[in-house]
């Protein structure tokens, strides 16, 4: 029976149905995951509290590195410890606290300046200016992966 068609053919047919198999594997996982992160959002969205802070100090720091209780590291998954996380100092009443900052914020946020943060838990969600305006970073950055984090800013 297979005889008749070449190996090539044979290795061919055999990649094809392996990257269709993939290709729905991903599919679906991605919409795993895509309801997992609603459901993320839901309960942060549950949770949130409106704070005014200092910013004292911001920086992209590996977890490990980061200050962060040893039950937020713990409790992070074994892939997720060697990425480099945005970090923000913040002085919240009379004690200083290191926060998670949400990665699409993380530009925005103004060092050494007073802000009305929504917090949810250890992360922040929303900054704005308690006195007076927040500068926003209008500078464009080049590159692949400035434009690729651009355009999955503008499909949330």
């Amino acid at each position: 029976m297979f005889s008749a068609i070449p190996a090539v053919w044979l290795i061919l047919i055999v990649i094809l149905i392996i990257l269709i198999g993939l290709t729905i594997a991903l599919y679906f996982f991605g919409k795993r995951m895509e309801k997992r992160q609603a459901e993320q959002e839901e309960r942060l969205e549950a949770v949130k509290q409106s704070i005014s802070m200092l910013i004292i100090d911001k920086k992209r720091l590996k977890l490990k590195e980061s200050g962060l209780p040893d039950q937020v590291i713990s409790q992070t998954p074994w892939y997720a410890k060697r990425s480099k996380v945005p970090i923000v100092k913040a002085k919240v009443g009379p004690r200083i606290m290191t926060l998670i900052a949400d990665e699409r914020l993380f530009d925005d946020i103004p060092v050494k300046k007073e802000v009305k943060a929504t917090v949810s838990g250890l992360y922040i969600t929303g900054v704005r200016g308690l006195h007076g305006r927040i500068e926003r970073n209008t500078e464009k950055k080049k590159g692949l992966r400035a434009w690729l984090l651009r355009r999955a800013g503008r499909r949330r």
